[in-house]
């Protein structure tokens, strides 16, 4: 089926519908590049949504005769659906800015950052851009992210407008900096705190919104303000935290400087009672291993972004260290510091990053961990990020004859391991035929595009 025809079966899809193709989820960590017990993978399955969610999946012959007469099969045969992908951490008003030139991490806020999100105190640019963003992630396959907004409440009512609109599990919440920031961005303890638990009271759990308490790292945040956080993170527990970590060396001096006496940066999110489950720090470059068991211990989550790494040159993540050390990962695409909306590509650069410390990062893996991975991190285990029966029905439909060169290499493939990491290596956006949110399809590739 091409994506015209994909296009004309969803417009008139009624209540149940039965897609057909290769089918794949994960229900544990997979053993490296081997498939296991943990991997669920059908080469002709049948995956059956009703009202929004997973009502039945398994092989297509064994499924397909018991059937409601009512049931419209998808017939998408030659492609592979999987979970819709997480992005556990980005920035949307940094949409406009993404692919500016900087000397590095601080410079760069200055530059490019803090200008770009003076824009979004007009709510009606901040609706334009969050609409826009919401259409590239749905382009790249991406249901569920954890979202920056800016200082501005209304930025963070217009994200959750166009989400909410559109029936997407999102995450997002307004951004908290109080210090060391323009004037023109700065909020108090006291409106940062009242206008996030506003916020939090508005939209945390209408329909499939969700809200991270944000601020924006520790050295644009007073103790002051991190100890309203600290409260408001004690009064909501179930709410998510989002902030930065050791992304950059020059950074982790700064903070030293403006935090004396703690042991390390992760140490200040910790005394103020910001490091728990539900709580996401991007980056994490430069922990030691007593940092990232407090990850581990505290049910935290680290956000690796490696393009924005390598793009802002802050460093290379070390994935042995984090997996001796049991510390939870997930990863990231952080635009507007990282350079594409597509985790395909955060996978490809994933693995590069791996292998430069050597450690051996596999295709089961990443996938692994831009789903079903980064679902049961978030608490949001059985939600999001798999295909089993009564899950959301957010999932993609990826196309291995994409482009000629991903055709060619995926028609050599003899494990699924090799698919999967051309899939990575090779892809982007032109490889996401169709994107569905709770069962409703939002994007579908066009012929040629």
């Amino acid at each position: 089926m091409n994506s015209s025809q994909i296009t004309a079966a969803a417009g008139g899809q009624g209540p149940r519908a039965a897609y057909r193709s290769r089918l794949l989820y994960f229900t544990g960590v997979p053993d490296g590049d081997t498939e296991n017990g943990a991997t669920v993978f059908l080469e002709d399955g049948l995956l059956v949504v009703e009202d929004g969610r997973i009502a039945q999946i398994g092989d297509y012959r064994r499924l397909v005769s018991g059937l409601a007469p009512n049931t419209r099969i998808v017939d998408l045969r030659g492609k592979l659906i999987i979970p819709g992908f997480i992005d556990t951490h980005i920035h949307y008003p940094q949409t406009d800015m993404i692919a500016s030139p900087a000397a590095g991490l601080l410079p760069w806020l200055e530059t490019w950052t803090f200008p770009t999100e003076r824009r979004f105190d007009d709510p009606a640019h901040a609706t334009e851009v969050a609409h826009f963003f919401l259409d590239e992630l749905q382009r790249c396959g991406t249901t569920t992210a954890l979202v920056y907004c800016t200082v501005h409440p209304g930025s963070a009512e217009a994200f959750f407008t166009a989400s909410h609109e559109r029936n997407l599990r999102m995450v997002a919440g307004k951004v908290l900096m109080d210090r060391n920031c323009p004037e023109f961005l700065r909020d108090t303890a006291e409106s940062g705190g009242r206008d996030s638990e506003t916020l939090i009271q508005r939209w945390h759990g209408k329909g499939r919104q969700m809200y991270a308490l944000t601020p924006r790292f520790a050295p644009t945040s007073t103790p002051a303000q991190l100890g309203v956080c600290g409260e408001l993170a004690q009064r909501y527990q179930d709410i998510f935290i989002q902030s930065h970590v050791a992304e950059n060396a020059d950074e982790v001096k700064w903070v030293a400087q403006l935090y004396p006496g703690y042991r390390s940066y992760l140490d200040i999110y910790d005394q103020y009672g910001l490091l728990r489950p539900r709580a996401v720090y991007g980056h994490c470059i430069w922990l030691d291993d007593t940092d990232r068991r407090r990850m581990r211990d505290a049910g935290a989550l680290a956000a690796h972004c490696p393009t924005s790494n390598q793009f802002l040159g802050s460093g290379l993540f070390d994935f042995a260290s984090a997996e001796t050390s049991g510390m939870p990962v997930s990863l990231a695409t952080d635009v507007g510091g990282g350079s594409s909306f597509s985790m395909l590509q955060t996978m490809n650069e994933a693995h590069k990053v791996a292998r430069l410390s050597g450690y051996h990062l596999s295709a089961l893996n990443m996938f692994y961990l831009a789903t079903q991975g980064a679902a049961q991190s978030l608490g949001l285990d059985g939600q999001i990020g798999t295909l089993a029966p009564g899950a959301e029905a957010d999932f993609i439909v990826l196309d291995p004859q994409a482009t000629p060169l991903l055709a060619r290499r995926t028609a050599q493939s003899g494990s699924l391991e090799e698919l999967l990491f051309a899939l990575a290596m090779l892809g982007d956006d032109r490889a996401v035929a169709a994107t569905y949110a709770a069962g409703r399809q939002l994007h579908a590739r066009q012929a040629g595009a």
